[in-house]
């Protein structure tokens, strides 16, 4: 336990890798109770971090406050840290294989400053079996340790919700584990310091890293079945919503509904787990349609608004659209595989060019880095078609005679989310999931 002690003692320091949405929070909370280095390979996010900014947008600057950090970019720094944190990104492919090169690149960083007595401990979501089968060999063959007798190894998977004031890093009980007995109470032990939900020891690496992957799946798959639903009761003429009102009524009841499914976890995390069964000779049947479905949202719902404008005997290639929203979820600025961009994309592909697409937290410069086109900064003239892709606080407390407004004659009102299926505005053709 004498490096649980010597951290406490501040004799040495734990590293943070990565400095994200995941990672920074994870570095300041420590940084109030032990020494910490930040590192991130951005130079300009590490730049902002030091003048207390958080690129992500999630901290406040107070946040960076009475805080025993220093923020890097350089690796050599990574040498001054005994306790190592992983927590980059793990994305996938155009194939929707999973990207390791985030998760290996770091791997071998951490492996080039690595010494006898290290512990390196992974946050990253991954299917299980990653950390023992791809990072810990790395880490051998990158430092000339050897695993368990030179150096130990953990996985504590990140279960931080952007956009959540209430389900906060400290607040949230903490699964981890190490590969051994002694590495994981040590683990847990040092995550104790900052989590005061308490932490979940879990048996083996592999269960954690199993539990995380699940989490995300099964909510994939419970909207995927709304997503489903909405598909059938649209045929039917019913609103979803209202169904699902009326079944909510039951107290056991499972409170899940349709929307689109993007973001860097919920979206992302089912196909690591699909790749590694098949990988064992098993197809999940269950995942791979949750994901199909999910993935094929956006398409749908422009189609839908397309139909819908030919049926208000409109030239659809004239119509004049309004997306409000195109941030992966409400309230962050994260644009990160967000299906909002499917729904622009399919509508460009109808020849729809008059497309105005707000959003009052995504910075227009990354939108158009990342996807191609930029945001207007409000709304303008009449729109034919005008659709809440996001629910935004601030949209939510319009009121529906501001979209009558904006509307042309005979225009169509997409509430994708069902925020206004109480409060239609008047005057146009309402749709919504």
């Amino acid at each position: 336990m004498n490096i649980y002690k010597n951290l406490i003692e501040k004799q040495e320091k734990i590293a943070v890798i990565g400095l994200g949405y995941v990672g920074l929070p994870i570095a300041i909370e420590f940084a109030k109770k032990l020494a910490v280095v930040g590192f991130d390979i951005n130079a300009d996010r590490v730049e902002l971090i030091k003048k207390g900014i958080d690129p992500s947008r999630e901290l406040k600057p107070e946040a960076f406050e009475n805080c025993d950090i220093t923020y890097t970019a350089n690796p050599e720094e990574l040498r001054e840290a005994k306790f190592f944190i992983v927590a980059v990104p793990t994305p996938i492919t155009d194939h929707n294989l999973p990207d390791l090169g985030p998760l290996l690149s770091a791997t071998r960083m951490v492996g080039k400053v690595l010494k006898k007595g290290d512990y390196v401990v992974y946050e990253s979501t991954v299917y299980p079996g990653c950390t023992e089968e791809e990072c810990v060999p790395l880490l051998e063959e990158v430092s000339g340790l050897k695993f368990r007798d030179d150096f130990k190894v953990g996985f504590s998977p990140e279960r931080i919700n952007p956009g959540d004031n209430e389900h906060t890093l400290t607040r949230i009980v903490k699964v981890s584990s190490g590969c051994d007995a002694e590495s994981a109470e040590i683990i847990a032990k040092t995550y104790e310091l900052i989590i005061t939900a308490g932490v979940h020891r879990a048996s083996t690496i592999k269960v954690a890293e199993a539990a995380k992957v699940i989490e995300n799946t099964q909510r994939d798959i419970n909207i995927a079945f709304m997503n489903e639903l909405s598909l059938i009761f649209s045929r039917m003429g019913i609103n979803t919503y209202e169904v699902l009102e009326a079944a909510g009524t039951k107290w056991n009841f499972l409170r899940f509904f349709p929307g689109l499914v993007g973001g860097h976890c919920i979206g992302v995390d089912p196909y690591y787990l699909v790749y590694k069964a098949k990988e064992l000779g098993y197809h999940p049947q269950i995942i791979s349609a949750g994901r199909f479905i999910n993935d094929s949202m956006g398409g749908y719902i422009a189609k839908q608004v397309v139909k819908k404008i030919i049926a208000s005997d409109k030239n659809v290639k004239e119509s004049r659209i309004l997306i409000m929203g195109v941030t992966f979820k409400e309230n962050v600025s994260d644009i990160r595989n967000s299906k909002v961009v499917d729904i622009v994309n399919e509508l460009k592909s109808f020849g729809i060019n008059h497309l105005d697409i707000v959003d009052p937290y995504a910075d227009s410069a990354e939108v158009e880095h990342e996807y191609g086109f930029t945001l207007a900064k409000e709304p303008s003239g009449r729109y034919d078609a005008i659709i809440v892709a996001v629910n935004h606080d601030q949209y939510l407390k319009i009121d529906s005679e501001f979209f009558s407004n904006l509307a042309s004659e005979n225009s169509v009102f997409v509430d994708i989310k069902g925020a206004f299926v109480k409060n239609k505005p008047k005057g146009l053709s309402y749709w919504s999931l």
